[in-house]
């Protein structure tokens, strides 16, 4: 059952990516060969016009197979882009490119300008991008399980206690900003170190209260110390399923995928700097782990957790390693700037370092997944 849960997560995800590249270059005028979910052994195929569906046997991925990608024609692409060009150098012609059609090279990727082949590119992190912010914005409006402003616990002396707070209060207000749900008090508290005013709701009787918060040594999310304002209460744990407003579901679609795609750029900041270990990174029996437990939550939980992982997957696949497409708008940038494309030695050499990498991360992810749930917990 846990493997059904990874192959509806990972497959959704992928078919949303691979969705992004098929649409642009279909947009363009670019033929689209194959359009695969999955790698490796053909399960099932079918051709509709030009393009052949592909169900392949190891669900880690999907591939769009685009015509003119990487093949011969690439060097004819050097010599009309750039010979009209004062100062590039002259292109090194490899293969006849004149058996090509006109109709074929008008569909060729490789004869397409750079600007062509980075929209088909970015196309596939920016559909997943996308993809989570209009799944965000659906669960604020269906209903989104949210933890309420309620205070749980009192910590004696501290500012909160001093003011008057008691446990059961529900916070609504932050110094006039409307407070929703518990990240939002944590949010107003963080921008803050002056006296803030706060309205609460107790025995149904709206009060307002002015708390002075006091700096404090706390942990972050990647266990760093770290100097905090804080009044001194603990939530409640409130957690109910609200539904918001059109506009209110949007303004809280937009935050809330902002707040993940902030949170995943520094965890891999954090990473590379050694401050989140190793042992962190999850694979696919976490991912398939997550969504069983999610899916058993509740529908709008393992859409949640569907939303993070996409905004995760469109994040990773911009790192400018060569073998994802981060890589190639690395190599299209490069091409804008020296006028001519990467040589040929040099993407190979270049996807084979990124693919030994991509494959140690892979082999880690596994180790790591294989020692969380299989010998953790003897």
């Amino acid at each position: 059952m846990i493997l059904l849960y990874f192959v509806i997560v990972l497959g959704i995800l992928i078919f949303v990516h691979e969705l992004g590249h098929f649409l642009t270059a279909k947009w363009l005028g670019i033929r689209v060969e194959k359009f695969s979910l999955g790698f490796g052994p053909k399960l099932i195929g079918w051709y509709w016009g030009e393009t052949e569906y592909l169900i392949s046997a190891f669900p880690l991925g999907g591939y769009v197979k685009l015509f003119g990608e990487g093949g011969f024609e690439e060097s004819e692409m050097i010599e009309e882009e750039y010979e009209q060009q004062p100062g590039s150098p002259a292109p090194i012609p490899q293969h006849p490119a004149s058996q090509l059609s006109d109709e074929d090279r008008a569909q060729s990727f490789a004869h397409r300008p750079v600007w062509h082949r980075m929209a088909v590119v970015l196309a596939g992190p920016a559909f997943n991008l996308l993809f989570a912010w209009l799944l965000l914005i659906l669960l604020y409006l269906v209903g989104m399980p949210i933890m309420k402003a309620t205070i749980g616990e009192v910590f004696k002396d501290k500012p909160a206690a001093q003011a008057g707070l008691q446990p059961g209060d529900l916070i609504t207000e932050v110094n006039g900003r409307t407070i929703r749900q518990w990240d939002d008090f944590s949010a107003e508290m963080a921008r803050t170190t002056h006296e803030i005013t706060m309205t609460i709701v107790r025995k149904g009787q709206p009060q307002t209260l002015r708390v002075t918060p006091e700096m404090s040594d706390a942990k972050n999310l990647f266990g760093e110390t770290i100097k905090k304002p804080i009044v001194g209460v603990t939530p409640a744990y409130d957690v109910v399923t609200q539904r918001f407003s059109l506009l209110d579901a949007i303004e809280l679609g937009n935050a809330k995928a902002v707040e993940v795609t902030r949170l995943t750029v520094l965890s891999l900041a954090k990473l590379f700097e050694g401050v989140v270990p190793l042992k962190t990174v999850g694979g696919p029996i976490m991912i398939a782990d997550m969504a069983k437990k999610a899916a058993q939550s509740g529908g709008a939980t393992f859409f949640l957790l569907l939303a993070v992982v996409s905004i995760n997957l469109g994040v990773l696949n911009l790192l400018p390693v060569p073998v994802l497409d981060g890589g190639h708008l690395l190599f299209y940038t490069i091409e804008l700037v020296i006028r001519r494309p990467v040589s040929q030695k040099v993407r190979e050499y270049a996807q084979q370092a990124g693919m030994v990498l991509l494959i140690s991360l892979m082999v880690l992810a596994f180790y790591n997944d294989i020692m969380r749930y299989f010998f953790s917990k003897g």
